[in-house]
């Protein structure tokens, strides 16, 4: 999988880590937040948190003396196992967490490699986590061009994450339609028209030199009150790799920097349209090969288990609605090992039910959840041994939906004809 770019896999974790963070809950501030930035010594950081564990032993309440004491330890042990911080940074969560009740506390400690450089370095003791900063990061940082455009002028701006530039304001020297006196109407279209394909001209020129040299250049937004904007795309006044950008064509009551912080305001909607757009493609060809009976892939989840361990899938698909979990069970009398996949909700009856349950191999009654793991991390675990693309698909959509309940939420796109 591209290591250049977050992708579809690595934001599903993050959020799903995230959404679970976010939902803890401590008595008073007994939940501790670590981001520690690359290049930050660990010596410093550990020394830090001694000293926090000096100040902390002054806390009145016993049981949060106690708390905060222990989970500032528990910090300390997890960063003695880094000489230094990976190079994107290092962020620790780590505090009592209520399990059923007050006095049923339990320390979780969380370690997230985050997918990209953090800048900040932050200690903080709360009743929450702050996981803020890297929520952050689960917004879009491709950059996205601005272009909007009028007879009377044009703007350029860049949007990346929630930065918004200004990269040009121009004026367009186009006269109006009004016939200046004592020329003829036909000349005067003539000029003005002339006028208006130099301005166009103009406006492509600066356009592919502000936009074409951005790594990771992710689209061209193309906006503007009236008709103009549509003339200018029909034409070739942009560089063709900045034309196949445009993504969107939008309407704007201003071409200034208010018609730019209209396109902003519409942004969130343009993003997930983009990403709607990649989701759609990657299942229309799907959909594609399954119609003409390709042989080129396959789906459900055992087949396309079958298919990964042979190293046969070039991407995986798989709907972010699964909430199913793979178990493997193993008794504890013969070592006998079997896999089920078992539906989230269902894990804590499943695991009673095992109760006094024999073993299919010694007839023990010894069998026993050994481990239980996210149905979607089990599969990406296989389709990183085999360098598969991972696509999560969301299950807003008519193709998410598709995928869900046409082919089990699981599906992939084949390297190669697997024997029948």
């Amino acid at each position: 999988m591209s290591a250049s770019k977050k992708t579809s896999l690595e934001l599903f974790r993050l959020k799903k880590t995230l959404m679970t963070l976010a939902g803890k809950e401590g008595r008073g501030t007994e939940l501790v937040s670590l981001y520690v930035p690359p290049g930050k010594q660990i010596s410093d950081v550990i020394n830090m948190l001694r000293d926090e564990y000096g100040t902390a032993s002054n806390i009145k309440s016993t049981t949060t003396r106690k708390n905060v004491m222990e989970a500032i330890v528990k910090v300390q042990q997890r960063l003695k196992l880094f000489k230094e911080p990976p190079e994107k940074g290092l962020v620790i969560f780590c505090g009592a967490i209520p399990q059923n009740g007050a006095g049923s506390e339990r320390i979780e400690t969380y370690v997230i490699v985050p997918p990209e450089p953090i800048h900040i370095y932050l200690y903080r003791c709360d009743a929450r986590f702050h996981t803020e900063h890297l929520q952050e990061m689960l917004r879009e940082k491709e950059t996205y061009g601005i272009l909007l455009v009028d007879t009377s002028g044009a703007t350029l701006a860049t949007l990346q994450g929630r930065r918004l530039e200004i990269v040009r304001e121009m004026t367009s020297g186009v006269p109006g339609k009004t016939r200046a006196g004592g020329q003829s109407a036909r000349r005067y279209e003539r000029l003005r028209e002339m006028r208006l394909q130099e301005y166009f001209t103009r406006i492509g020129q600066h356009a592919n030199e502000a936009f074409l040299p951005i790594e990771n250049f992710k689209g061209l937004i193309l906006g503007g009150p009236g008709p103009t904007k549509y003339d200018f795309d029909k034409g070739d006044y942009l560089n063709y790799m900045l034309k196949d950008k445009i993504i969107d064509v939008i309407d704007t009551a201003y071409v200034e920097e208010q018609g730019v912080k209209e396109v902003v305001d519409k942004a969130p909607e343009i993003m997930r349209k983009i990403r709607y757009i990649e989701e759609r493609k990657i299942m229309q060809q799907f959909l594609y090969e399954i119609g003409h009976d390709t042989g080129m892939v396959t789906y459900g989840e055992e087949d396309v288990r079958r298919a990964l361990e042979a190293g046969a899938v070039r991407t995986l698909l798989l709907s972010d609605t699964l909430d199913v979990a793979r178990v493997t069970l193993k008794c504890s009398a013969c070592g006998y090992q079997e896999q089920q996949t078992i539906k989230s909700q269902m894990l804590i009856s499943f695991e009673q039910s095992l109760s006094g349950k024999p073993c299919p191999k010694c007839k023990a009654p010894a069998l026993g959840v050994a481990e239980t793991q996210d149905l979607i991390d089990n599969f990406a675990q296989l389709a990183e041994y085999t360098n598969t693309d991972v696509e999560i698909i969301s299950g807003e959509t008519e193709e998410g939906q598709m995928l869900k309940n046409s082919f089990g939420g699981i599906a992939a796109i084949l390297r190669f004809k697997l024997q029948s």
